[in-house]
């Protein structure tokens, strides 16, 4: 067993639960354990099993007390839990731990999407860890191949959803994946989303777009993929709105467009990079707007598909022209767009701009 604490300036390193103190009593383990001075005010503990790989041992936790022995301050928690939590399962669980007349921190579920292409067919033979990390410290490696949810098969694309139980981590910056296999393999990962499971919105968006070589004989890959952008939904709708009453608009100068963007039905037509668009009218210009979030299909921009896009912005008049584009990530980014059609909520005008490139 080992834990990690988090403070106010960082974290430790961890610290394995060997020092036990003498005069035990039955069924509770006292450890003394000294921690770095500049660690700042203890907000957290990260507590779990080291090492599962040579043994089918469990952990039954019921309580939890640390005292600091100059001021006396003590926190205790009833935890009741087993470690790990379900078989092939989390051999984590963190905690905050409370202080006289200090903020606490709260325990939020995560749900971390991971778009790959052929990762579920290898999964038996791999082992995949991600760190999430955010501005109040990370998860530690958690694993993402144990029991999935909301798995989806594509031809060419694949999603699954792994759920994990964390003390809240602010914002999110950055994710730290850790691959190893017991054969050489090749995975294709697209990119990862993570959000809060009690909230739609934000999500926070890590584009990886690689192809890992995984050797059986080599150690294994650590790859650090910083955060692309964060989808804010409603809160993004709601700051233009602040802005342009700022500006002395009224609501009835914002309206709603429905964006449908059909890709071709030619080989190598869709595209994994990210596509913005520019609506142009006689009377003003949007706003760049990233097409993300899709309402018929989780990965737009396949082959012969059609996605529609709800956007926000101030009202443009009659539309004349658009800019849409992508930013070249991924594997094969190139995208053969058909056309886009655009209705104008306000005026119910229909207009297309055709491609065909």
């Amino acid at each position: 067993m080992v834990m990690v604490f988090y403070g106010s300036n960082g974290k430790s390193n961890p610290v394995s639960m060997e020092k036990r103190v003498e005069h035990q009593m039955k069924n509770q383990i006292t450890y003394d354990i000294h921690l770095p001075s500049d660690l700042g005010i203890l907000h957290k503990v990260r507590l779990g099993l080291q090492n599962l790989e040579n043994s089918i041992s469990q952990l039954s936790l019921h309580h939890f007390k640390i005292q600091n022995t100059s001021t006396l301050d003590t926190f205790s928690l009833t935890i009741n839990k087993t470690l790990p939590l379900s078989l092939n399962g989390d051999r984590w669980i963190e905690f905050p731990i409370q202080w006289p007349l200090k903020e606490t921190f709260s325990v939020v579920t995560y749900h971390l999407t991971v778009y790959s292409r052929n990762i579920l067919s290898e999964r038996n033979l791999v082992h995949m860890t991600a760190c999430i990390c955010g501005t109040y410290g990370d998860t530690g490696d958690r694993s993402l191949l144990r029991p999935l949810q909301k798995v989806q098969h594509g031809e060419e694309n694949e999603s699954f959803l792994v759920i994990m139980d964390a003390v809240e981590l602010g914002e999110l910056d950055k994710i730290v994946l850790l691959i190893s296999s017991k054969a050489d393999c090749k995975l294709n990962i697209k990119k990862l989303h993570v959000k809060e499971a009690a909230k739609d919105y934000p999500i926070y968006v890590f584009e990886v777009n690689e192809e890992f070589s995984v050797d059986a004989n080599r150690p294994e890959i650590q790859r650090e993929i910083p955060g692309s952008f964060v989808i804010r939904g409603d809160n993004q709708k709601s700051d233009i709105d602040n802005s342009l009453n700022k500006e002395g608009s009224q609501a009835g100068n914002v309206t709603e467009y429905t964006v449908k963007v059909y890709t071709g039905d030619k080989r190598g037509a869709g595209t994994d990079a990210n596509v913005h668009i520019i609506l142009f009218g006689n009377e003003d210009r949007s706003e760049v707007f990233q097409l993300s979030e899709s309402l018929e299909h989780q990965n737009p921009f396949e082959r012969g598909k059609v996605d529609t896009f709800k956007i926000k912005t101030k009202k443009l008049g009659s539309l004349h022209s658009i800019e849409i584009g992508h930013d070249g990530k991924g594997f094969a980014s190139g995208w053969f767009l058909e056309k886009v059609e655009i209705t104008d909520a306000s005026g119910n005008s229909v207009y297309c701009f055709n491609c065909n490139r």
